[in-house]
């Protein structure tokens, strides 16, 4: 049997006895390992978790109050822009009835406090968590960061710059594309049989906040996957052979987080989130690249994606216009 004083734990494995100690009121530092090991040695465990389990509730506190600060001064600033920013938010609904060619294409207040809470209140505070999301990513990994590696700290801004990044992605997709595809086949549904939508200020948002979020921390799955990468939690190679049921998840989430029934907006969803599940194994892919010393053939795959893609849209170039579309300097780009 190994001698049980050079068994070195992870650090998450550290941690967490850290954790238990610190709760029976035992020490609250791990015996140092005797060797420098394949992981980096004392250097690389220099600054690792060595707290008890009352002081990372305390930090735990911290880092919650500082997220949480950050949202109210963010909140608080978009108070000046209620009235722009409830526009921006309401125009989807307005641009739906229009497009349908009912007459009513406002929004309207049912109770007295309605519009209050929504516009300046709720509305707010939905901006703000969008805009304070890299500093709440940020609060986010320097929680976990001292169960890391030194090594494995460097990706702390790569994280919370991507993160952010897909958060932001995810509500603009959400915004101009999936949402509006789905509040006009909502409003148009009871157009032949003699319904009137009358939406009002407090539905609308709640069904805009739920859109938003939703498909914001789902574009988040790349940083995920990347992540189990990063813990040895799970492998490219484990992910890939099991994509079939991940496909099969993604499919479920896309027809509850979407908001119509409907096969061509579940898939207007389900597409996006199964690209992202492949991007996320592919940075998986790429770290475990890294942790071997190979380096990914980049130009060799460039030069085949661009001949590819030169290739489809000349074929593109060739069949629309046989199909009777022609194109256009402006969005969609393509018309008929």
């Amino acid at each position: 049997m190994p001698d049980e004083k050079n068994v070195r734990p992870s650090p998450w494995a550290a941690g967490l006895l850290a954790l238990l100690r610190g709760g029976k009121g035992g020490p609250t530092t791990p015996t140092p390992p005797s060797g420098g090991g394949e992981d980096g040695g004392d250097g690389e465990d220099e600054g690792m978790l060595r707290m008890s389990f009352m002081e990372h509730l305390e930090e735990l506190r911290s880092r919650i109050l500082k997220a949480l600060a950050g949202v109210a001064i963010i909140a608080v600033c978009c108070l000046y822009f209620a009235n722009d920013l409830w526009r921006i938010v309401s125009e989807p609904a307005t641009s739906a009835l229009k497009h349908l060619g009912y007459p009513q294409t406002k929004l309207v207040q049912i109770t007295p406090m309605e519009t209050f809470m929504t516009v300046w209140f709720k509305m707010p505070l939905l901006v703000a968590i969008f805009l304070a999301s890299p500093w709440v990513l940020y609060q986010v990994w320097a929680f976990i960061s001292p169960g890391l590696y030194k090594r494995e700290r460097r990706w702390a801004v790569p994280f919370v710059l991507t993160s952010a990044s897909l958060f932001i992605v995810g509500g603009l997709f959400g915004y101009f594309l999936a949402f509006r595809y789905g509040l006009e086949f909502l409003l148009g549904i009871g157009q032949h049989i003699d319904i009137v939508p009358m939406v009002s200020v407090t539905e609308y948002f709640d069904l805009f906040v739920n859109v938003m979020l939703g498909i914001g921390l789902v574009f988040e799955l790349p940083v995920l996957i990347f992540f189990l990468t990063l813990l040895r939690i799970a492998s490219p190679s484990f992910l890939m052979n099991h994509s079939r049921y991940a496909i099969l998840a993604i499919t479920v989430v896309a027809a509850v987080v979407t908001p119509t029934p409907d096969a061509f907006n579940m898939m207007l969803f389900a597409v996006p989130m199964c690209l992202l599940f492949y991007v996320g194994i592919f940075a998986g892919y790429l770290l475990t690249l890294h942790r071997e010393h190979r380096r990914f053939p980049w130009w060799k795959v460039l030069r085949w994606t661009g001949g590819i893609l030169a290739v489809l849209a000349g074929l593109l170039y060739l069949v629309l216009p046989l199909l009777g579309y022609h194109f256009a300097a402006h969005w969609p780009f393509v018309h008929r």
